[in-house]
């Protein structure tokens, strides 16, 4: 009978110690795991994996994150995956775990959202869902933006501060010509820039001959690197300033320039 209840006893003490491990665990986490100064989310285009290095949002994410980290979170999805994409933005917002990210926490966020193609639909979607959450969005960028069935990608919700588009009509696959604000006094557009490809030679040899032949503009503006170069820039511009790095590279935003 003694042997029993010492038993019991023992794996009473561990439930407890464990119990206890776990709450401190959790404690650490929510102690050593703050929200990031800024959450950085970039969409790709078409059928694009997010891991793909030769499209440039790969290789920008890459640079920022190398950069930036840890107070700037950068993360890439394709773009069919904007619901992982909005689940891991509240996540962040809410490192603790546990619930949904406070009032102050959402007040606090500060959010930057990119795409290309489809990646561009999905980034004024991203945005439009975040509003419903109530989390304001620093900046959303557009290049080359393709509505994806049933999304408004020319109407900007007014939890966004600021706004541009990038496009090329050249081809017969081309990208938004004008986005506008839901709300012109809490949305800044920035501007909708169009760059044109007609005699410029191609420099985006090493995309599939399928792109190359029948997506010719499209292709070239995500590798151009004057467009992208202004990407990055109004990005860099926009990261918290608890980084304490100042930006570099690129074109300054109140310099930025028609392509």
């Amino acid at each position: 009978m003694a042997f029993f209840f010492q038993v019991s006893m023992l794996a009473f003490c561990l439930a407890f110690v464990c119990d206890g491990a776990k709450a401190s665990a959790a404690a650490g986490r929510e102690v050593d795991a703050p929200p990031p100064a800024t959450i950085v989310i970039g969409f790709v285009g078409g059928f694009v994996h997010h891991d793909d290095r030769m499209h440039t949002e790969v290789q920008l994410a890459e640079r920022l994150r190398e950069e930036f980290a840890p107070g700037v979170a950068v993360q890439l999805f394709e773009n069919h995956r904007g619901t992982d994409a909005h689940a891991s933005v509240l996540r962040m917002l809410h490192p603790s775990g546990e619930g949904a990210p406070s009032l102050e926490e959402k007040k606090n966020a500060r959010v930057i959202i990119f795409g290309h193609s489809w990646g561009a639909s999905e980034t004024v979607e991203l945005a439009r869902k975040l509003k419903r959450d109530g989390v304001p969005v620093l900046l959303t960028i557009q290049v080359d933006s393709v509505a994806k069935f049933g999304q408004d990608d020319a109407l900007i919700p007014p939890n966004v501060e600021q706004a541009v588009n990038f496009y090329q009509d050249d081809g017969w696959l081309h990208g938004k010509a004008e986005i506008r604000a839901a709300d012109p006094s809490r949305t800044r557009i920035l501007g909708n820039f169009r760059s044109s490809y007609k005699n410029k030679p191609f420099a985006c040899g090493q995309y599939p001959w399928y792109d190359r032949t029948f997506m010719k503009p499209h292709i070239q503006i995500e590798c151009d690197t004057q467009v992208w170069s202004q990407v990055e820039s109004l990005i860099r511009s926009n990261l918290a300033s608890e980084t304490s790095r100042l930006p570099t590279g690129g074109t300054a935003p109140s310099q930025i320039a028609k392509p």
